[in-house]
């Protein structure tokens, strides 16, 4: 979006020739998935400038961020995000496009490919390990034209950044599969936590519950809190829980206050059976 198109600025991505480096999003989006945001906009070149507040974004307070340096706006579409007071993705599309500038939106762990290309979003992001299921990849999709302003950076900064061959193939893989099956629904995940739960309930010094997303979104999870009788508190149990063979990962963004989550949406039944015998291990 800073280049658009230029080769130049392919080979030469922090050069002065380009003033109109500025990627607005909301304050409460530039969040750390695991490394933040403004890193990986500034690793392209980009120049974060928020809009709005901690707490809340409107339409209006990133349509005053805009100005003549602005390369594009920035939705984050995620759990991690400020979710109360915040303006929806089709308000960012149409402050975005009151300037003619193109709306990315990081669609990372959603799981409707189809749903942001109707809202009009420009450039939409989306993981290839989460809901696609598939191996350690990402899409980029949208508008043909900065598409192909993002495959020119295979010349720069894309290069260091390429997957392998095996990789690619998987994710072709997963997408053909969603294509034609379709994301697990909502009811679906439901069904298979289910066992799950009561499993996780028999063992000693936890108590589970199902929980939805935190985004809203058609995703259910087994929200597990390690109670003050266990012999563990929540940190040591996801401590144990990655030394074992295989390592299981779980989401600990709560841990500090004792709640651990898991989320199935890639774990078969015969996989939760383990995460159950090893929880029963760590906690005996």
């Amino acid at each position: 979006m800073i280049g658009q198109g230029s080769k130049y600025h392919a080979y030469h991505s922090e050069t002065d020739r380009i003033t109109k480096r500025e990627i607005v999003m909301p304050k409460g989006q530039n969040v750390d998935y695991g490394t933040p945001e403004e890193v990986m906009i500034r690793l392209g070149g980009g120049h974060v400038v928020e809009a709005g507040y901690a707490n809340m974004c409107s339409a209006e307070h990133v349509d005053l961020m805009i100005s003549e340096n602005t390369a594009a706006a920035l939705y984050v579409k995620s759990h991690h995000a400020v979710q109360k007071s915040m303006l929806e993705v089709a308000d960012a599309v149409k402050v975005a496009h009151a300037h003619n500038l193109p709306l990315i939106l990081d669609a990372a762990a959603e799981e409707d490919l189809h749903k942001y290309l109707d809202l009009g979003v420009d450039i939409i992001i989306f993981s290839g390990a989460k809901s696609l299921e598939g191996p350690a990849s990402a899409l980029v999709y949208g508008k043909k034209k900065y598409i192909e302003w993002v495959r020119l950076q295979s010349l720069g900064i894309g290069r260091a950044m390429k997957i392998g061959k095996d990789n690619i193939l998987g994710l072709t893989a997963a997408i053909e599969e969603y294509l034609k099956f379709g994301p697990e629904n909502g009811e679906k995940m439901k069904a298979r936590l289910a066992p799950f739960l009561v499993n996780l309930n028999k063992i000693n010094g936890i108590k589970a519950e199902q929980v939805q997303d935190g985004a809203g979104r058609d995703i259910y999870r087994a929200s597990v809190t390690v109670t003050e009788d266990s012999p563990l508190n929540a940190e040591e149990v996801t401590a144990k829980l990655k030394e074992g063979n295989p390592a299981i990962y779980t989401r600990e963004y709560r841990a500090n206050v004792g709640i651990i989550e898991f989320d199935i949406r890639a774990v078969d039944a015969e996989e939760m059976d383990l995460i159950i015998a090893r929880l029963n291990e760590i906690l005996k």
